[in-house]
């Protein structure tokens, strides 16, 4: 994914001379070739996240449309003010491109791990959010985002589904049956496992704000189980506000809220937090049934 990132933005700006690229260090090596081909356009600014997404905002503010990329610790977390105020409160646009995920960069540290970024930006209006599943649906995303002045967040990870699903910005019904699991981008794979001889209904999205709120109400009787690769709830308010007069009931399945404190590999996190095939039929299989 992150390789796709480079390349599209790449393409980007040599295609359309609004695009930008501000940097904080990470994937600077990948992005040299374009800095020397657009040295106005791309730019570093060291390891400054703040200022990285102030220069941003600057950018915006001047007709530009600024791609931000890093950890997505340093993107969101370390940079919330500066969203909020050099991007929110200017309204501007920007599209913040992570890598990283919930726990990606697990061999580094919990400095390097995020489960809490969506929650951090739904306390935030007019955030469009991404979350390819698998490597060949990053480049439509990220020139969907080129193509209008919103904000953006795309949310890169190591974890990839089997199979790509293009037309995930509403929920796609990926298997028939009873009641609803919604998969959020690279959790379809392990819910598909999870599920293979269950009675359920699976969709799938890579685009969770704005959550399908149509879609999910049109699908939902009775149970809906939503598996989301970042914080457990995080869609709870959006997922209850499109249900509101629809009697159901909903398990939040996510990474928890206690910290890991080994390092491993994010495989061991996804075990540990039980977003693994096996725990998440446990939990799926005793909530339904």
């Amino acid at each position: 994914m992150r390789q796709t990132f480079v390349d599209t933005t790449t393409e980007l700006l040599a295609e359309d001379p609004r695009t930008a690229v501000v940097l904080a260090d990470i994937s600077a090596d990948a992005f040299a070739p374009a800095m020397r081909r657009h040295p106005d356009r791309v730019l570093n600014v060291g390891i400054r996240e703040q200022l990285m997404t102030g220069v941003a905002g600057g950018l915006a503010l001047t007709g530009l449309r600024p791609f931000v990329h890093s950890y997505a610790p340093f993107l969101v977390d370390r940079a919330y003010e500066q969203i909020k105020l050099d991007m929110g409160h200017q309204d501007v646009g920007a599209v913040l491109v992570s890598i990283g995920a919930s726990y990606d960069g697990s061999a580094e540290g919990y400095t390097h791990q995020s489960p809490g970024d969506v929650e951090l930006l739904d306390t935030l209006e007019g955030w469009t959010v991404y979350v390819p599943g698998h490597s060949d649906e990053v480049a439509a995303l990220l020139r969907a985002a080129a193509g209008h002045d919103d904000r953006v967040y795309v949310r890169l990870t190591e974890q990839e589904n089997s199979q790509a699903y293009p037309d995930g910005s509403r929920l796609r019904v990926i298997r028939r049956g009873g009641p609803l699991v919604v998969a959020v981008g690279p959790m379809l794979d392990p819910v598909l496992e999870a599920t293979r001889d269950l009675d359920v209904t699976v969709a799938y999205t890579n685009t969770p704000r704005p959550l399908d709120a149509e879609g999910l109400r049109l699908l939902v009787d009775g149970e809906l189980v939503m598996v989301e690769p970042y914080l457990a709830g995080t869609s709870a308010r959006q997922v209850a506000e499109a249900l509101g007069g629809v009697p159901h009931r909903a398990l939040h399945l996510g990474v928890g809220r206690g910290e890991i404190r080994r390092y491993g590999t994010w495989q061991d996190h996804a075990r540990a937090h039980g977003l693994d095939a096996a725990g998440l039929r446990s939990r799926i299989a005793e909530f339904l049934w």
